[in-house]
Parts: C-alpha cells; structure tokens; sequence
C-alpha cells in the first residue's frame, strides 16, 4: 500500500510567557492507503494535538508532513484551508451542525465548496446518508429533531461528502451512549472495508477494536504500535491483544 501521509521529526510546543509546554516530540509516523489506524493514550498524551498537526488544522513548531511528496507544514493558513477541503474530511466528538439548516443542506454547504454541481452534490449526499443506515425522512429533518447516533452519521456523511483521502476523527463516539457508538462504530467499519483511510483518536476500547493498527502516545512520543489485522464481530482474541497491548502500554 502506498504511503498517503508522513510526520518527520514533528515537535507541537505550546508557550505560555516564560513556560514552554511540550506537546509532540519528534514524532514520525506513516499513513497508508487503507489504514483505519487509532491513536490511544492517556488525557494529555498529545492524541488530539496529533491529530490536528497530521490534517492540518495546526502546524507544528518543528518537523515535516509530507503528503503526496509536498510538506504541508509549510503550506500557508489559506493553502492548508484549501488542503483540508480538498483531501480532508472530518468528525469530531460533537457534530457541530447547524440547527438553522435540515440534513441535506448541512452537508452540501461543504460540498458546494469543492463542486458547485448542486444536483451532483444533492445526489451523493443522498446516497451516503443511505449507505450509512439513514432513511429519506431524515433528509429534510433538523438536527435537534435526531438522535444523537443520527445527527452523528449526519456528520460522517458532512465528513465524506468531497471524497476525502482520509478521513480524520477526533472521539467520535465520546458523547453517544452504548447503542449508538456501536451504530457509529459499524458506519467506520464499513467505510474501512470499502477502503477509506481513517486515522481515528479513541479513549474506548470497544472504538479502537475496530481498528487494523493502534499507535499509542505517550508525552507527545508514539511508544507503541499494535497490528491488529481486519475487524470480525465477536473476535475474542483480538480483544485480548488490544487488552494485553495497553497495559503493557501502562494505559
């Protein structure tokens, strides 16, 4: 598998006046093609600061992010804009749509920025909302009219909407309860089987067993990595590794 995105020697330093707090050090890390990788780690390990580095939404202080041979690090505020609607998609722990807007127009307004073929656009947004368990009366309805595991594939949906090489998450399943994260987790399951990179940041382990490789950070430094292979429902053994894998990480 090809190489989508690299982190050389990356370091995130945060200063506050005369104090310096060091987030991410020299950091090196490769993205495939096809990876659902899952960074883990302890709050204030850096899996955030990480996440955003690697997808642009940050710089880091030092280092390089190579992707497809350029190093978007040195990329301006305005070129990395265009970098993330172009190649990146998102989903954050809270799905930030907009309540003034029904399904459909939350996620063509992102759409629109990359084709402005309205008719193309309305049509995958259709087809991915039903790809994702989603039914036509969910088109129209607004978010506070959703379920929390809805208005959260809503957001898959916003996320995929331009095609993206990768699709970033940052604890996607924190604020849902135990039915809809696995609705959620089952959405990423089948987009990594269709082939769609993911680079997820996770506290839970029922959300990192889907995963076919987990980084895990320690003090801004990737102390371990974990190959997991492809998700099967019901694999004892792979729960075990993963179990096994973050208490030797000290998780």
């Amino acid at each position: 598998m090809r190489t989508i995105l690299q982190a050389k020697d990356i370091c995130k330093t945060f200063s506050n006046g005369s104090v310096q707090q060091h987030v991410l050090r020299n950091l090196n890390l490769e993205v495939k093609e096809g990876d659902f990788a899952v960074i883990m780690g302890n709050s204030g390990s850096g899996k955030s600061t990480m996440l955003y580095s690697l997808s642009g939404i940050d710089k880091p202080t030092l280092g390089q992010i190579m992707y497809a041979g350029e190093d978007i690090s040195k990329y301006s505020n305005d070129k990395l804009a265009i970098f993330r609607r172009n190649h990146c998609g998102f989903v954050f722990q809270q799905n930030y749509l907009n309540d003034t807007m029904d399904v459909l127009d939350n996620i063509m307004v992102s759409g629109l920025l990359v084709n402005r073929d309205r008719k193309k656009i309305a049509k995958r947004a259709k087809e991915l909302l039903l790809e994702v368990g989603l039914t036509e009366e969910v088109f129209h309805k607004f978010p506070t009219q959703l379920s929390g595991g809805e208005a959260q594939r809503v957001a898959i949906v916003r996320g995929l909407i331009n095609e993206p090489e990768i699709l970033f998450a940052d604890e996607p399943t924190g604020a849902l309860n135990s039915q809809n994260t696995e609705y959620v987790l089952d959405v990423f399951t089948g987009l990594h089987e269709n082939g769609q990179t993911i680079l997820m940041v996770t506290h839970d382990m029922r959300s990192a067993r889907r995963g076919n490789r987990i980084l895990y950070l320690k003090d801004g430094i990737i102390t371990g990595e974990l190959e997991l292979g492809d998700y099967r429902s019901g694999d004892r053994e792979r729960h075990d590794m993963l179990r096994s894998f973050l208490q030797e990480m000290g998780w």
